[in-house]
């Protein structure tokens, strides 16, 4: 694990698009208590990115009910008109084989910037819910790893999300492959490039059992390789997570071999994702000079 040695509230000088609020049901604050932790750190913009209510249950521990969705765009849109060009409306949601079309009806009912693209699921376990957690002793954990990165691909080439979020989250609580997967790595990542969605460095995973962020850097080394795009989020649910360890996250970025990552723009008229990507340059490493 690479650590930079500046203080952990750095922001790195990179926008956050990945930040939860109260709404979702595990996580603190208000979408303005992160806006205005993101100006305090000095982050560049910021994105609010809640969980979409899922289709297949209802669990008021996971993401917000069907109802709370139109209160939570109107909050984010004040906030759009308040900080323009600072402040994205997004959302997270989740890839499910079987509630796509319904997702994709959902995410067509509302104006948002960007849509991340998460797997929770295998068919019907929630592999990162702690309290499905004894399902990783009912089954091979490689399978398990296979199929997820088999979802993964699957989710890309929907062309439905933007990001791709927390690349290898099924790694949470310490379970590892036992194979290598070098070859659905490799597989997954040429998915990722042909598919023209952009993969999150997230922070989140230095503060779970795992210690790692997502992905790892030998995964992240291959999505280098293959011309995959980046961006940062920190997958807060606190506002004094907003931006957390970023300078870390850009020194690995620029370890395995990248030089940018991508910001986004605001969307006047509905998602026109890649219209609005900018390519910018990963800052210097600490103590380097900015030549």
């Amino acid at each position: 694990m690479i650590v930079d040695k500046r203080p952990s509230s750095y922001s790195g000088g990179y926008p956050d698009y990945h930040t939860h609020t109260g709404r979702c049901g595990h996580a603190q604050g208000t979408a303005a208590e992160y806006v205005q932790a993101a100006r305090q750190k000095g982050l560049p913009g910021i994105g609010i990115s809640d969980h979409l209510p899922l289709v297949h249950l209802r669990d008021p521990v996971l993401t917000m009910a069907a109802d709370q969705l139109e209160g939570y765009v109107e909050a984010v849109l004040e906030l759009k008109e308040r900080y323009p060009g600072y402040v994205l409306l997004g959302v997270e949601a989740d890839y499910r084989p079987d509630t796509l079309d319904q997702v994709r009806t959902m995410l067509d009912q509302h104006p948002f910037d960007y849509v991340i693209g998460s797997v929770h699921y295998i068919e019907d376990w929630g592999f990162d819910d702690p309290r499905q957690q004894d399902g990783f002793q009912e089954r091979d954990v490689d399978n398990v790893y296979r199929a997820y990165f088999e979802l993964l691909g699957d989710a890309a080439e929907t062309g439905l999300f933007d990001i791709l979020g927390h690349l290898d989250l099924v790694k949470k609580f310490g379970y590892r492959a036992q194979s290598s997967l070098k070859d659905e790595t490799r597989i997954l990542a040429t998915r990722l490039r042909s598919s023209g969605i952009v993969v999150e460095v997230n922070t989140a995973g230095l503060r779970k059992p795992v210690g790692e962020m997502y992905p790892a850097p030998e995964v992240l080394k291959v999505l280098a390789k293959n011309g995959v795009p980046i961006t940062f989020g920190s997958d807060a649910h606190t506002p004094e997570d907003v931006g957390r360890d970023f300078g870390s996250a850009a020194a690995l970025a620029r370890k395995v071999g990248y030089s940018e990552y991508v910001s986004l723009g605001g969307a006047p008229e509905g998602r026109q994702s890649a219209a609005l990507r900018r390519f910018l340059p990963l800052e210097p490493a600490a103590g380097a000079g900015t030549s």
